[in-house]
């Protein structure tokens, strides 16, 4: 079947040609998803997700308002800016699995020693606590500073002082 009566058959709820479009356009829109979300697992559930609206809403598209493509490339692109919108998307962003960082540490390392052969602890131990606390929600868990101005319970404006304040002062000591 030619691609215009492909779409006349889908918006009939044919299953055949919804199998059809599915095989010649998964791929690229696959690869438009994944490029937003950035997750491989989340991309092949928005792409599912995309292809049931396609079936469920495939009677409001017209070829008049423009390409078969376009329409389900807007679909495609609005459902993986929801995806990453999400908040359940956004606390899995946040919080990294300790299991992805395990095989770095060994039950008979000395972490102290290890860290303090890198140098890393001398500038650690001169940051005040809450820049640590600061450096750690900014820059290691991703949170934005509205974010981490609510975790900490401090106003937005005192999370942004004390960010440039932080930084200045680990600049000062690397330096």
């Amino acid at each position: 079947m030619q691609p215009d009566e492909l779409i006349l058959q889908l918006k009939q709820k044919n299953e055949v040609a919804f199998s059809q479009i599915y095989d010649m356009y998964s791929e690229n829109i696959f690869g438009i998803i994944n490029t937003i979300v950035n997750d491989v697992e989340i991309a092949e559930e928005v792409l599912q997700d995309v292809f049931i609206k396609v079936w469920d809403k495939s009677d409001s598209y017209s070829s008049e308002k423009g390409r078969f493509f376009t329409w389900l490339l807007n679909i495609s692109r609005n459902a993986a800016i929801d995806k990453v919108r999400s908040k359940a998307y956004k606390n899995k962003r946040k919080n990294s699995d300790f299991d992805n960082f395990s095989f770095f540490i060994k039950d008979d390392m000395d972490l102290d020693s290890i860290s303090d052969g890198y140098g890393i602890r001398k500038f650690v131990d001169k940051l005040k606590p809450m820049c640590v606390k600061l450096i750690d929600l900014l820059f290691f868990k991703g949170y934005t500073q509205k974010e981490a101005s609510e975790t900490l319970e401090i106003p937005l404006g005192t999370v942004k002082s004390r960010n440039r304040t932080c930084l200045n002062s680990l600049r000062e000591t690397l330096e």
